[in-house]
């Protein structure tokens, strides 16, 4: 039986259990359990509002959460960092999906299939997830979710409502608006949500001068715009649901449809990107506590090629050498570029189950089980340069199947203690098809080697088929011993399984490899057939001292990891298909994935205090510090995308029907980098933020200035800046002035948003 039908059989066995169980439901059972209480951090609707005209970046809204920094994309799609780990390394999930990056360079992240306009809470767990939460991730755990479906009260008859907004920031030019709409009876409930966003590239603060990847400065963008920063995006989603005493089924259709999204760290753009999810939920109270099911399908596909700022047009220069011209080469096909095409198209199914179970008044019995399912194809079909005759598969036939079961018994052992003890177990399965280069039956001639029958040859030899054996456990235990402080501690062993962009692209010619790189450091990877699982031990505590009422709190997080078989990297000499050594400096180069051990330590520190009230509003404090510090403890090298000592302080002031806020944003430079990619060193900075808010009735305003001094900084995990110009050209000596650049962060940007809810 196919997996659609397994997971369809499952959703309705779960419906038919719910009918039948449901003349026996004698009250509703809240639950509320330590995997919500024990959550990091959560992002509150207030926040959301006050950000969501400030960006069009859903990963932005986790920007005041302790222990959470971003790794620099496209507009639309930072990657969270946790606790100095990220991407794969979390579980990500939207609206109960588990949703995976369908492209070699990590382009269509989790997170921005879903707008911030779209979001309506947002809870993440740092380091330590309970296995009900974690999965297949050795980071934390983040959820994402759109606003539950309203249902009208007894006899209120039928409900029609809504929110229309807009926004526009002057930085890039950008704007966007969204709609929602519902229509509820006591039982029913139809809604739609859409939203769409554009910008054109940002400027940076300061004195900017804007290279391109041949040298030449701010020929076709000016001097200070920041190239392939630029996107646009639309997303929308469809949702019935239906409310019969305690129990509530859910079907939603979401469509995105990203005409582009450019990236400043990457040599490719994505050029569109048209995704379908299906998303079908049941959830019921019994008795005994709750049951939820959910079953979904994701179909994707994605196209890469050179967006505008790096199309241009080559010549000849005497001697037959290649001669930049300066002119933009627009749009990709025309006679003067040929592009370089990239598509790669994905499916997935998946299904979970699970039961929180009250044992007792003090007891909490959670079980479940999952099943993921995952198709990937990656392929580039010919288009000059030596990419030809036929068509380079990076990845074909790819394959990635979860099942995974968990219980987790959460028991309050005393008005003091609690304590929740969880087991994980997941069996992963990958495999995939031959591979097959431009020309598969050579390896390119002197001094162009590309060795691609020798990679391929040796890539078919194998058994392409592997399987892992996942175990998570988590202990973890809270003391009050008074109703102004509260310890929590524990311990978690996580692992995770590699994936099939860290297992399967078998190409070390440098082309091939570039456009395997999903963390934006410039440098081309190659996969490994023979990694392991990444097993990773994590010790937390989390000391909280507040007032009763939570007006004034302050938390501390000390934290540590050790990772066995952490999946780094190792510089790779494709002529000797060995090892380079000695490592070589100051460029970009061609790294495979490689086992190492590693460990983290760090720091967060967060908290607030009321200042007082005066005849002009409500004064008050909050600010947050974080600390990370990565080693690789095989070779003593630095972590690569590692925050450095960064601190936010916040004033805020609120009056009558006013929000406002100032935000002093600090970061210090960043010298431990990781040597084996050339990580680029970047210095500290500091920035202000200005932000106010207005409501009245059903409308608000929302105002602010971003860089209010316009500063010029660069990103520490934003990558290398390769976003100008002809990057494929990937010189081998440092002799332009923009190498070694990381990528700048927006310079001075004003932003007005408008909301109103009907």
């Amino acid at each position: 039986m196919s997996l659609k039908r397994a997971t369809l059989a499952a959703a309705l066995a779960a419906l038919s259990f719910a009918v039948q169980a449901a003349d026996t439901t004698l009250s509703t059972v809240v639950v509320t359990g330590a995997k919500e209480e024990t959550a990091a951090g959560k992002v509150g609707f207030d926040t959301l509002q006050t950000l969501r005209p400030a960006t069009s970046d859903t990963a932005q809204l986790l920007r005041d959460i302790p222990g959470v920094s971003l790794q620099g994309a496209g507009g639309v799609s930072s990657l969270p960092i946790v606790h100095g780990l990220a991407d794969e390394r979390l579980r990500l999930t939207v609206d109960g999906m588990d949703l995976y990056a369908a492209c070699p360079n990590h382009m269509n992240t989790p997170l921005s299939y879903i707008d911030p306009t779209q979001v309506g809470a947002i809870k993440v767990w740092a380091g330590i997830a309970p296995v009900s939460t974690g999965g297949d991730a050795i980071g934390g755990a983040i959820q994402v979710d759109s606003p539950p479906p309203k249902f009208a009260a007894p006899g209120q008859g039928s409900l029609f409502g809504g929110e229309v907004g807009a926004f526009y920031r002057s930085n890039g030019n950008a704007s966007g608006a969204n709609l929602s709409a519902s229509y509820a009876t006591e039982s029913l409930n139809v809604s739609y949500s859409g939203a769409i966003a554009k910008s054109d590239d940002y400027k940076a603060g300061g004195d900017f001068k804007n290279y391109d990847f041949t040298g030449r400065i701010g020929h076709t963008l000016g001097r200070d715009k920041v190239g392939s920063t630029a996107y646009e995006t639309r997303n929308h989603t469809l949702g019935v649901a239906f409310k019969g005493g305690n129990h509530l089924v859910e079907a939603k259709l979401n469509v995105q449809d990203m005409p582009y999204q450019l990236y400043p760290n990457q040599r490719m753009d994505m050029l569109d990107n048209e995704s379908t999810k299906i998303n079908l939920h049941y959830l019921g109270r019994f008795a005994w506590g709750r049951f939820d099911a959910r079953v979904w399908h994701e179909d994707v596909d994605h196209f890469m090629d050179f967006g505008e700022d790096k199309r241009y047009w080559y010549g000849t220069a005497s001697g037959g050498s290649a001669a930049f011209n300066g002119t933009p080469c627009s749009p990709i096909g025309s006679t003067c570029a040929t592009g370089m095409p990239m598509y790669t198209q994905s499916k997935a199914d998946g299904a979970k189950l699970a039961a929180d179970i009250a044992l007792s008044q003090k007891d909490l019995l959670r079980v479940g089980a999952e099943l993921h399912r995952y198709r990937l194809d990656d392929w580039w079909p010919p288009s000059g340069g030596g990419m030809w005759p036929g068509t380079f598969w990076n990845i074909r036939d790819g394959q990635r199947d979860r099942t995974a079961l968990f219980g987790e018994w959460e028991a309050k052992l005393s008005p003091q203690w609690m304590t929740l003890a969880g087991l994980r177990y997941e069996h992963v399965t990958t495999d995939a098809g031959a591979a097959s280069g431009y020309n598969p039956n050579t390896n390119g001639t002197a001094p162009n080697l590309n060795y691609q029958k020798r990679d391929g040859d040796a890539f078919n030899a194998r058994d392409h088929k592997r399987s892992f054996d996942n175990w998570d456990m988590t202990l973890l235990a809270r003391y009050t011993p008074s109703t102004t402080q509260e310890i929590e501690f524990g311990f978690a062993h996580k692992e995770r399984a590699p994936s099939l962009y860290e297992l399967y692209p078998w190409s070390t010619w440098q082309m091939a490899a570039l456009m395997n790189n999903f963390v934006g450091d410039g440098n081309g990877y190659v996969g490994n057939l023979d990694l392991k699982k990444e097993k990773a031990n994590t010790l937390s505590a989390t000391f909280d001292w507040h007032a009763q009422d939570r007006a004034w709190e302050f938390k501390a997080t000390p934290y540590y990891t050790r990772v066995a078989d952490y999946i780094d990297a190792v510089q790779w000499n494709a002529t000797t298909n060995a090892p380079q050594t000695p490592l070589l400096t100051n460029r970009f180069t061609v790294l495979k994935y490689m086992n190492q051990d590693a460990r983290l330590y760090g720091l967060d520190l967060s908290g607030k205090l009321p200042l007082g009230k005066t005849g002009f509003g409500e004064w008050g404090l909050k600010g947050l510090i974080n600390y990370t510090n990565g080693k690789n403890r095989d070779t003593g090298d630095d972590l690569y995308n590692i925050m450095p000592l960064n601190a936010k302080l916040t004033l805020t002031h609120k009056y009558a029907g006013w929000d406002n806020a100032v935000e002093l944003v600090m970061v210090k430079g960043k010298d431990k980098v990781s040597d084996v990619r050339n990580e680029i060193k970047t210095p500290g900075y500091s920035l202000v933020n200005l932000r106010a808010s207005y409501s009245w009735k059903q409308a608000r305003v929302d105002f602010g200035v971003e860089n209010l001094f316009d500063r010029l900084y660069y990103l520490p995990t934003g990558g290398a800046y390769t976003g100008q110009g002809t990057t494929m050209t990937n010189p081998a000596l440092p002799n332009y002035p923009q190498w070694g650049t990381a990528v700048p962060g927006p310079g001075r940007s004003l932003y007005a948003g408008f909301n109103y809810t009907f």
